[in-house]
């Protein structure tokens, strides 16, 4: 098996780096750690000494006099590992809801002397440290503290044991898959996958692109959508897909992924979901916006996806002739686009489950909960995203355990797909999609998991944000061609066999197939369905 350990906590030291931040009146000349009545303090000119000369002063001593010389190394290493940032952004960051939430949680167990949450004192160390020559770095922000901190030891050591029983729990969580699917293709009908067609190359069809601009009056919404139309001369029908993006992405960010669909026939539909995409995000980083993502969008979202399905009926007749199905429509989206889609499947918002959730004490261990839980401010009422015309739905990376729970999943009755990443860290597969596929009533139901996959394509990202997680660490991840090799062929299977009624593609929603794509691959496919889920249940039960 892979070395889960190390790449889950380099992809999430990376991430929160990226993440994490005015000016302090005076510094901090002491850190104070509580444990059971017990305080014990060490001077933050100690640390100094000791990462940039080796010196260990006596009241630093008491910390270090176990650790071997390849741990004291390790130590150092981390007081001086500079992040690369903007400091600008950072800040800015910090004063979104979800940038405060961040510092909130942190600052129960990093407070003022006497127990005060520490997040202001915090949020000042980290930004004057990214604004300093020397950067931000864990001693410079230990430097920049404006007031003695006070390390709450119980806080402290239960996030350390919470953060390890992620790893643990995601090191299981990929070991039960490769097991499942074992099982399952044992118990496969045999089939030669190299006698059939790969469905990872491209399609029979040539493939146009359209960009429509459309108004939606009753929510003075505005919005332009990637449409791709498959070039062909036959008079059949032509099926539909609908595509929702990612938090700060855009449609243009999944184009090979919708090409290749388009490529089979498909045309694909792709909105612009303008208060969480890429625009959102800049604009909300220039000042104009105080959080990354626009509240209403935990409902303007699913409503453009209906709207464009709307859109298509309009011009089904004048421009296609009548040949869009649109009585069988079938639905992806990733990420945040994973919880839109899976909105409009019939997953509705379980407020008192969000509530819990969120209340727990390490709850910001699970990144995508912190989006999820600004859902709290949304008036409490039941919200009914289901568009009847979508028939099965393919969701990647969604953010959605919280929100919903297992009262509003369970509500899903058509075909699902949930799609994982081994080390992703802003949707991680124990905390966003475990559950969910158990709790999933619809009996067509698949998960598929690529080890190895970081929840977004990195050769999208922002240079400046793809240079703040590489100063943190160089990531062994699989090729963006492999993992969009895996999902182009199980999505193309996944439609063709429950929007297209096409039996011919069944075969290749079996675990035996997935087994054929990872041959002599080193991130492997993991793919399982519902005959799995009571299996997986027990499995989940007994490692709590």
């Amino acid at each position: 098996m892979l070395n889960i350990k190390s790449k889950i906590i380099s992809v999430l030291m990376a991430t929160l780096s990226a993440s994490l931040i005015a000016i302090p009146v005076k510094a901090a000349e002491e850190l104070f750690l509580s444990y059971d009545s017990v305080l014990l303090s060490v001077k933050v000119a100690s640390l100094e000494a000791f990462a940039k000369e080796g010196k260990i002063n006596t009241d630093l001593q008491l910390y270090l006099s176990r650790a071997n010389a390849a741990e004291k190394e390790e130590f150092r290493q981390i007081l001086l590992k500079r992040i690369d940032i903007n400091p600008v952004l950072l800040s800015r960051f910090f004063n979104s809801a979800m940038g405060a939430d961040i510092l909130y949680r942190l600052g129960k167990g990093i407070t003022l002397q006497g127990g005060t949450n520490g997040k202001y004192a915090l949020r000042g160390a980290i930004v004057s440290a990214a604004f300093d020559p020397d950067g931000l770095t864990l001693l410079n922000v230990l430097k920049k503290l404006p007031v003695n901190i006070e390390f709450q030891g119980e806080m402290v050591i239960g996030l350390a044991k919470e953060a390890k029983e992620v790893v643990r729990a995601t090191e299981f969580l990929v070991t039960e898959m490769r097991s499942l699917e074992l099982q399952e293709t044992n118990a496969d009908p045999k089939v030669n996958y190299s006698t059939l067609p790969d469905l990872r190359k491209q399609g029979p069809y040539k493939v146009s692109k359209q960009v429509w601009h459309l108004t939606d009056q009753s929510r003075n919404r505005q919005f332009y959508v990637d449409v791709y139309i498959p070039q062909q001369e036959s008079k059949k029908r032509i099926p539909v897909i609908v595509f929702s993006h990612g938090l700060s992405s855009r449609p243009e960010d999944y184009t090979v992924g919708l090409e290749h669909l388009a490529s089979y026939g498909y045309m694909v539909a792709a909105p612009q979901h303008i208060g969480s995409d890429t625009i959102y995000l800049q604009e909300m980083l220039q000042g104009y916006h105080r959080n990354i993502f626009d509240l209403d969008e935990f409902i303007n979202r699913p409503k453009d996806i209906s709207y464009v399905i709307d859109e298509l009926e309009r011009r089904n007749q004048n421009e296609f002739q009548g040949r869009l199905d649109l009585k069988n429509i079938g639905a992806a989206g990733h990420s945040f686009g994973g919880y839109t889609v899976l909105g409009i499947s019939g997953a509705q918002i379980d407020f008192e489950n969000l509530q819990r959730d969120c209340d727990r004490l390490y709850a910001a261990i699970d990144i995508s909960l912190l989006l999820e839980c600004r859902a709290l401010e949304l008036p409490r009422m039941a919200y009914n995203f289901r568009d009847e015309r979508v028939k099965a739905v393919y969701a990647s990376n969604p953010v959605n355990r919280s929100i919903f729970g297992q009262k509003g999943i369970s509500q899903i009755s058509i075909p699902t797909v949930l799609g994982s990443g081994s080390y992703d860290p802003a949707a991680p597969p124990f905390f966003e999609q475990a559950a969910s596929f158990t709790w999933l009533t619809t009996p067509d139901k698949y998960w598929a998991m690529v080890e190895g996959q970081a929840h977004v394509d990195f050769t999208n990202l922002d240079p400046g944000i793809t240079k703040a997680i590489n100063s943190v660490s160089h990531l062994t991840l699989p090729s963006q061609t492999l993992i969009g090799d895996y999902d182009n062929a199980l999505k193309l299977a996944f439609f063709e066999t429950y929007i297209q009624k096409n039996e011919a593609y069944r075969p290749y929603l079996q675990s035996s197939y997935s087994e054929y794509l990872s041959q002599d691959e080193t991130f492997k496919l993991d793919f399982i369905s519902g005959t799995s889920s009571n299996q997986l249940e027990e499995a989940i039960k007994k490692f709590k």
